[in-house]
């Protein structure tokens, strides 16, 4: 068992760094793999595992120039790099036809959120420090876009599945394919507006809410350039590991007889969140549970309301036009998930118990895809 000695979030980011640099060997081994034609399985694993310190890197870059520009823009930042991994592998994976990986894998990275990555810092907080709080008004904000968010899926799902389409197929796809752009755009615009209610017009209720938690407001380690040339070099090196990663799909998917629906759902999004949820749980054993929570919700919303519209609005340019229409399976898992999530957030406390309820319905989700979907 670790023991961190560390409280400070550089050196806890000096640690960190570390790891993640160790992890890089995965990188060249994974290029040297798919150069000399090795199977795709050791492709597919080992590209993944290059992406997770890749991941890491640019999130740890991030914090860097948030540090050194505020949190105004720090939380821009944020904004636009926070999945920027995830955003990466969807796009590779549109432009290569993979449309139900990538629906697959943006419900997958929601639901691994606010479930997986959720649940275990709320599980192994709880058993640290017994009982936990935190800011319920903030929760309850997050909550709130979360449910949003969910319904801004499930709703035209329902609308089409339930409406009775007379027009050609083609007429029909044109229709759909236009709702898909019209909810993505408002989703952006709601999405902008949460930016400015957190980060300007109600920053304080955030930032009292997380009092304590980033109250070390330390100096950047790194400098300027430094920050810029990793977020530069990593986000370049993912969309190449995500390109090897993504051709190894299919060989994977038949020499294991693994269905694509399991593969968008739980194995990619872990991947591109890895670190992420490092940070999550880090946060949560230190007994600072509004960062948690923070990480874990928040990234759900920034996927279905930011990363989601992104991929629809880029898909048609890749010529493989990305709807919001989801499989039915896909939005119980994703509804069921949010519900859960919203129920636990309310009263401002958890303990281990709801961490274990969390983690509980996401093997449940993730057994059924594994055996029944695809």
């Amino acid at each position: 068992m670790l023991v961190y000695t560390c409280q400070t979030p550089i050196c806890e980011d000096v640690i960190l760094t570390r790891w993640l640099l160790a992890m890089l060997i995965f990188v060249p081994v994974s290029i040297l793999l798919r150069v000399s034609g090795a199977p795709d399985g050791w492709v597919f694993g080992l590209s993944a595992l290059a992406i997770v310190p890749l991941a890491g890197l640019l999130g740890l870059a991030t914090e860097e120039l948030s540090r050194k520009y505020g949190s105004g823009v720090g939380g821009l930042l944020n904004a636009t790099f926070g999945n920027a991994t995830e955003l990466i592998i969807c796009l590779v994976a549109v432009r290569a036809g993979e449309i139900d990986v990538v629906k697959a894998s943006l419900i997958g990275s929601i639901i691994g959120n606010v479930l997986l990555v959720l649940g275990l810092s709320v599980l192994l907080g709880g058993i640290r420090h017994k009982m936990q709080t935190f800011n319920k008004d903030v929760a309850q904000s997050h909550s709130a876009m979360l449910a949003v968010s969910v319904i801004s899926l499930v709703v035209p799902a329902l609308f089409v599945g339930s409406s009775r389409l007379t027009a050609t197929p083609a007429s029909a796809a044109a229709r759909i394919e236009g709702l898909s752009l019209g909810v993505a755009g408002v989703l952006i615009v709601l999405y902008v507006g949460s930016l400015i209610f957190s980060l300007y017009t109600h920053e304080t209720l955030f930032r009292n809410g997380e009092e304590g938690a980033v109250s070390d407001a330390d100096e950047p380690a790194w400098s300027q350039a430094k920050a810029v040339v990793v977020l530069i070099v990593c986000t370049l090196i993912i969309a190449v590991e995500s390109d090897m990663l993504v051709h190894a799909i299919n060989p994977v998917v038949s020499a294991t007889h693994m269905n694509k629906m399991f593969l968008g759902i739980v194995l990619i999004p872990i991947i591109g969140n890895a670190a992420e949820h490092a940070s999550a749980v880090m946060m949560a054993l230190k007994n600072k549970m509004d960062i948690s929570l923070n990480i874990a919700i928040s990234s759900s919303t920034q996927i279905a309301m930011f990363v989601a519209p992104v991929v629809i609005f880029a898909s048609p340019l890749l010529h493989h036009p990305v709807t919001i229409l989801f499989d039915a399976f896909e939005l119980v898992a994703l509804t069921a998930s949010a519900a859960i999530a919203v129920l636990i957030s309310m009263d401002g406390k958890s303990h281990w118990l709801e961490g274990a309820q969390l983690l509980a319905t996401y093997l449940i989700i993730a057994l059924a895809f594994y055996y029944v979907a695809g």
